[in-house]
């Protein structure tokens, strides 16, 4: 192994390990009733309590890269998010993100957008949720605003 390759691999092992956190996280938060599914959905949960808001995940895949209207969502949530200090990402696929939300038969045709949110009553941690976070600290302080996460494969 050249001084070259060590890098790449600990930014690939990283990356891996972000999506497993990623997927965890959201499998809890599925689990404790937290997610809020849908731009619009998330948009009127950001509007009317922005402090229950913990993470935002943004999916985007080619079918929907020419969307407008879908983009100009994108833009006001990640200034939203950035307004009151939530954390971001964006994953690649849409598709697999549906699949792993238990859309097994294509009905959620809005998950271009998911909140993890905090429950009303009791206090909820997830340590999955809190690795996401300091990622995405880390991406900020190297001016990449919201990274994108590839969730693992099926």
């Amino acid at each position: 192994m050249t001084l070259e390759e060590v890098p790449v691999q600990n930014c690939s092992e990283k990356a891996r390990r972000t999506g497993e956190a990623l997927q965890e996280a959201l499998e809890s938060a599925q689990a404790n009733e937290c997610l809020t599914i849908g731009v619009y959905e998330s948009a009127k949960v950001m509007n009317v309590d922005p402090d229950s808001v913990a993470f935002c995940v943004l999916a985007m895949d080619e079918e929907f890269e020419c969307d407008i209207a879908l983009q100009i969502h994108f833009t006001l949530i990640q200034a939203f998010c950035f307004d009151n200090d939530i954390s971001i990402v964006r994953v690649s696929d849409a598709q697999r993100l549906a699949e792993l939300l238990g859309d097994k038969a294509g009905q959620l045709e809005d998950a271009h957008c998911v909140l993890i949110t905090n429950p009303t009553e009791g206090s909820w941690e997830d340590p999955a949720l809190e690795k996401l976070h300091v990622f995405c600290a880390e991406s900020r302080s190297c001016h990449e605003w919201v990274p994108e996460v590839s969730l693992p494969a099926r």
